[in-house]
């Protein structure tokens, strides 16, 4: 009972922060309810046993990710009236998919309290959820782990390529004009007539 009251605090919580991360007017505001988002997240997967995952999750993304995303924000001057005026037009299609996801929410909890949910699996005293993940990963979905890489690293050459761009501005100095040089060149004597005092 203790376990569920829990579990429904977090995901009020997890609700809040994600409902405040798409209605905050200050993107910093945004990112930092997102953190809030993450961290909820991860104390849910702890309930669950998923420990590696919580660890994770907060690991990776509110370590990493976050703080580089904040740090990016905080930079950058955002214009925040252009970014507002898109925002009724995609309003029918954001209210569909969460109608759609509060739906899919609703039959899962329907379906653990009238019986139809699978049979919880009583699991040894030895499990490691860890060496469950890993087993899983590189075994049964090994193909589609390896797509999964391979796409990451197409999106990274592809976000370099698109914004790597050469500048003519920027100065640059050429190693192989450096190497090339010889020292007679390097430094030049000019006799000068000597100026005299008035």
């Amino acid at each position: 009972m203790f376990e569920t009251v829990v579990f429904y605090v977090f995901a009020a919580i997890l609700l809040l922060a994600a409902l405040r991360v798409i209605t905050a007017r200050n993107p910093v505001h945004a990112a930092l309810y997102l953190v809030l988002a993450f961290v909820t997240a991860s104390a849910i997967w702890l309930l669950l046993r998923a420990e590696f995952l919580a660890i994770a999750l907060v690991l990776v993304y509110v370590g990493a990710v976050m703080v580089l995303f904040l740090f990016v924000v905080m930079m950058l001057d955002i214009n925040l009236e252009r970014l507002r005026e898109g925002f009724w037009q995609y309003l029918p299609l954001g209210a569909a998919v969460g109608v759609l996801m509060a739906a899919e929410m609703a039959a899962v909890l329907v379906g653990r309290w009238f019986g139809l949910a699978a049979p919880a699996r009583v699991l040894p005293a030895d499990y490691s959820n860890t060496k469950e993940l890993g087993r899983l990963l590189y075994t049964d979905y090994a193909y589609a782990f390896e797509i999964a890489a391979v796409i990451l690293l197409v999106a990274i050459i592809a976000a370099i390529a698109l914004t790597l761009r050469r500048r003519k501005d920027t100065r640059a100095q050429d190693p192989s004009v450096q190497v090339r040089a010889r020292p007679r060149e390097r430094v030049r004597l000019v006799s000068m007539p000597a100026e005299k005092d008035r």
